[in-house]
């Protein structure tokens, strides 16, 4: 254990999580760590507080990411700790809709990848960008991004250029739009997309399903490991120095 009053200096932090010692001024100033007294000819003196708090922070960074972790500590540091405890509340309730949405997305996943692109409601002659926005309640723009990928490739009309969806383009933009709503990223979905395509199987979906939730698992460990990390400070525990 490290004793309550050991005199530590900025490089010290710095060694301690592997930043450097300007990025621990910057955390001071930020209000990420407590303040800082200054010795007589300007240096700062740092104590064991500090430490806990910065490695309250970095626990906290891994689980809650950089705003939260950020926002958590200067309202702790601001005597706010209602408002400290309401940002991680959020973002434990932020991570269960997550789980929420995946379970409902892998669903109708499930449903969408069995379907045949002739069972839909699609006419043959397909649709246009608009008509399949407003279908699937997202914007335009989103298709164009899903295109530019190589997720969807509707055809063109010959005259206007326009692009035609034909029933498959609007079963593949569906299950972008539910991949995307359950925070994939683009190149897992393609990864899904070319699988159905080539096989016709949904293994690629539901592998990338099971991924997901091992991410939020994950997740949710790194942000139990991160609160405990703030309770300590809270609370002014000593945390051993293997920690």
């Amino acid at each position: 254990m490290s004793a309550p009053h050991t005199t530590l200096r900025p490089i010290d932090l710095a060694r301690l999580v592997g930043v450097s010692t300007q990025q621990i001024r910057n955390y001071v100033d930020a209000g990420i760590l407590p303040p800082a007294e200054r010795t007589d000819s300007g240096y700062r003196r740092l104590d064991t507080r500090h430490r806990r708090a910065l490695l309250a922070h970095r626990a906290l960074l891994k689980g809650y990411g950089p705003d939260t972790a950020r926002a958590v500590m200067c309202a702790v540091h601001d005597d706010d700790l209602p408002g400290a405890l309401t940002l991680v509340d959020a973002a434990h309730a932020a991570l269960h809709e997550q789980r929420l949405s995946l379970r409902a997305a892998g669903e109708a996943l499930e449903t969408i990848a069995g379907q045949s692109p002739e069972s839909t409601s699609v006419p043959r002659s397909g649709l246009r960008i608009g008509e399949v926005a407003a279908r699937l309640g997202v914007r335009t723009s989103a298709l164009r991004v899903w295109e530019d990928f190589g997720l969807i490739a509707p055809q063109r009309e010959p005259m206007t250029h326009y692009r035609r969806y034909t029933p498959a383009d609007v079963r593949d933009a569906r299950m972008v739009s539910l991949l995307r709503q359950g925070r994939y990223p683009l190149p897992q979905i393609r990864s899904v997309l070319d699988g159905l395509r080539r096989t016709g199987s949904s293994e690629a979906l539901r592998a990338a399903i099971v991924r997901r939730h091992e991410e939020l698992t994950r997740r949710a460990t790194d942000m139990l490991e991160g609160s405990g990390r703030l309770h300590d400070y809270i609370t002014g525990h000593q945390v051993s120095e293997d920690r």
